[in-house]
């Protein structure tokens, strides 16, 4: 799945991109408030981790501004400032979460996956859909109570439909969250994952409909 990650620290940013990312997160990268501002208002995210102090435009300024638009994916703030007046105006402003600066990585991913969780309607790390269940803590997938073995591309494209239920994802959408906006994937390369992937979990697991995409079926 995909996140904006809005932070021009070359040292955090870098170290945030590969703790995302080996969490299963698609992660796009934005050191300025404008760029930040630009992309959450065009592109498709399931988180942005949002950083206050930044060029441009400061971050409360970016937050503002997606929230004024009707942008209402989930928004982690990041900020070396721990003034409990500058948490309050972040939550007011829109923010989900807030994390101060120096955090532990894997505290600000576990909060990180806890935001995509909610904001998709599940209260538990383990999600289940239909006959998948995933265990989004230890990145395990399961059908019908039997474990399977995925790799980690064939992992992320099954918490995408798993975080989408009910609804089938077009070809665009699953490239974007899978790879990114620099990475062209075309329909036959979608295809031949989800036949890979039916090989493991079954043949009617996930469901396809010409012209409107893949969904896990029973959801």
């Amino acid at each position: 799945m995909r996140v904006l990650l809005v932070e021009d620290d070359p040292v955090v940013g870098p170290d945030l991109v590969q703790a995302l990312t080996e969490a299963g997160f698609v992660v796009d990268l934005s050191c300025d408030g404008e760029d930040a501002w630009y992309r959450g208002d065009v592109e498709d995210y399931v988180l942005a981790v949002l950083d206050l102090g930044l060029p441009k435009l400061d971050g409360l300024s970016v937050l503002k501004r997606w929230r004024s638009e009707g942008r209402d994916f989930p928004v982690l703030i990041l900020s070396a400032r721990s003034d409990w007046t500058e948490k309050v105006e972040g939550i007011q402003a829109g923010a989900d979460d807030y994390v101060a600066k120096p955090f532990a990585m894997g505290e600000l991913v576990a909060r990180a996956r806890g935001l995509v969780r909610r904001a998709a309607g599940y209260a538990s790390a383990v999600l289940a859909v239909g006959r998948v269940t995933l265990d989004t803590g230890r990145i395990a997938a399961t059908v019908d109570g039997r474990s399977i073995r995925l790799s980690p591309l064939e992992y992320r494209f099954l918490d995408l439909l798993v975080h989408r239920p009910g609804r089938f994802l077009g070809v665009t959408e699953i490239a974007e969250h899978l790879h990114g906006t620099d990475d062209a994937v075309d329909a036959n390369a979608i295809e031949a994952l989800v036949l890979r992937l039916r090989r493991k979990v079954g043949p009617d697991v996930i469901e396809s409909r010409r012209g409107f995409g893949y969904m896990i079926a029973g959801s």
